[in-house]
């Protein structure tokens, strides 16, 4: 079910917004165990036969970290490596068992008839969530005995199928206070508004530019060529589309987690505004990226223990982060380019401070032009390996990229047998560009409009009045194109 869809809009979301404030008036639990069950429900519409998985997955990590809680010493260590081993060896059989058996056949040169491992949708995000969790009980900085609320922390629908990563000490606090429960207008009308901007992201300005990116990455992917403005307007396309897809679903469940007075993470900040690679990964996919540096980066070591190994301990981290996002050769040279970026960004700012420029530098708004411009770049280059389907697709469109395809290419064929015109994607690259760079990000509209709806009671009402209709608009939009397209980080 989509967030984007008429039976998630005008079904679902009624249905489950107006039984959990009628439960909440009788009892928080009641409530929260009501947001469980139709966040179970949410997933079972959408993959029934991995209902089942994530029960147990739920079930098998609160008796663990039960275990965690309770036991002393080594048996605490024993338990935490019980559960990171089933954690990581379930996702490691769903998602990767095929890009296994895959390259053993390409290596032996054999062909083994095997089944193929469908993979269950969420299972990174709950997955890494639940560690999380085990991790910080073993930590001690939390304690659950309430399974519901468990529950409701893992299956919470907003997140469950994308994201954001959530830590349990971020919900739970939320989950047991009574006020959660009970309607408020204000939350409500912010959240709606959230809601109907991640609505536009996705469905008018991801969707809208989708078919560029489409058009030049698919035939490449099967051994055409493009020319170079053509490569050009490809990686831009899915560079734009990516991010408001993605921010998109990420405001969408913010705001629609405001409808339930509940606060989710923001995931996003303007990344494409960065002036460093480093810059970029605080902005790009927050979550993860905490993630990534509080579970693996740090426990590797992190920068405690001298420079080279930090450079190796960001190396390993972006790739197992690349890893993370598909079984494909694609996604670890993209998450291996990103480690190389990292490398290079610490080693030119050590560099820099040592000599003592740093200062004029940072004050520069040429450096801080140049500085932007490299970092875009360096990140559009590394999403040609996120999005092509193929490593010889992704070199093929590198090439062309840099001017090096072969000179009996046709300019502008790619896009005119897909029925589009160049100047069209041209413009469409501008204004996303400039809405990516130039404009406040939602975070910063959101958090205005809260405040604003807190102070101003009256307008309650219009803000949320506007928000429906924007939202019924969109959705009806979407639901009359000949296909819905889902969230590309579904597929993660």
């Amino acid at each position: 079910m989509l967030f984007t869809t008429a039976t998630f809009a005008f079904v679902y979301l009624p249905i489950v917004l107006v039984g959990f404030f009628l439960c909440g008036r009788r009892s928080p639990v009641l409530a929260a165990f009501w947001l469980f069950a139709a966040s179970v429900f949410f997933y079972g519409y959408w993959m029934p036969e991995f209902t089942l998985l994530l029960l147990g997955s739920i079930g098998a990590n609160f008796f663990i970290g039960q275990r965690i809680g309770g036991a002393q010493g080594q048996a605490r260590r024993a338990w935490l490596a019980t559960g990171i081993v089933l954690n990581l060896g379930a996702l490691a059989y769903f998602k990767y068992a095929n890009f296994f058996i895959d390259n053993l056949d390409a290596l032996l040169g054999v062909d083994w008839k095997i089944g193929r491992v469908v993979l269950p949708i969420g299972i990174s995000f709950y997955t890494f969530t639940q560690i999380a969790y085990l991790v910080d009980t073993w930590q001690g900085k939390v304690r659950e005995a309430r399974p519901v609320h468990y529950g409701l922390f893992v299956t919470y629908f907003p997140h469950l199928i994308a994201g954001p990563v959530l830590h349990h000490a971020q919900m739970m606090p939320q989950f047991g206070d009574a006020r959660v429960y009970r309607f408020d207008g204000a939350h409500f009308a912010a959240g709606m508004a959230i809601f109907c901007i991640g609505l536009f992201k996705k469905v008018v300005l991801a969707d809208g530019i989708a078919p560029y990116a489409d058009a030049v990455f698919a035939p490449i992917d099967t051994g055409a060529h493009a020319s170079a403005a053509e490569a050009w307007i490809g990686a831009l396309a899915y560079t734009f589309q990516l991010y408001f897809d993605f921010s998109g679903y990420s405001d969408m469940a913010i705001g629609l987690s405001w409808m339930f007075n509940i606060r989710l993470p923001f995931n996003f900040d303007s990344p494409y505004k960065a002036l460093s690679i480093s810059d970029f990964w605080r902005r790009w996919h927050i979550s993860l990226s905490t993630f990534l540096r509080d579970y693996l980066y740090v426990p590797l070591g992190g920068n405690r223990k001298g420079r080279i190994r930090r450079y190796l301990n960001l190396g390993i981290t972006m790739v197992l982060g690349g890893l993370w996002h598909g079984a494909s050769w694609s996604f670890v040279l993209w998450g291996t380019l990103h480690g190389v970026y990292l490398m290079a960004n610490h080693a030119f700012r050590a560099i820099t401070e040592a000599l003592g420029w740093r200062p004029a530098l940072d004050a520069s708004l040429a450096f801080r032009a140049v500085a932007w411009l490299a970092t875009f770049l360096a990140v559009v280059i590394a999403w040609v390996f996120f999005r092509a389907e193929t490593l010889p697709g992704a070199m093929r469109m590198l090439q062309s990229m840099v001017g090096r395809a072969p000179a009996d290419v046709d300019a502008g064929l790619l896009l005119w047998n897909a029925g589009l015109k160049p100047a069209v994607a041209i413009g469409w690259c501008a204004v996303l560009g400039a809405a990516a760079v130039l404009l406040h990000n939602s975070n910063h509209i959101g958090t205005r409009l809260l405040q604003w709806m807190d102070a101003r009671p009256a307008w309650r009402p219009v803000l949320a009045g506007a928000a429906i209709a924007g939202a019924v608009a969109l959705v009806i939009v979407n639901t009359t194109r000949s296909s819905v397209s889902a969230f590309i980080y579904f597929n993660f």
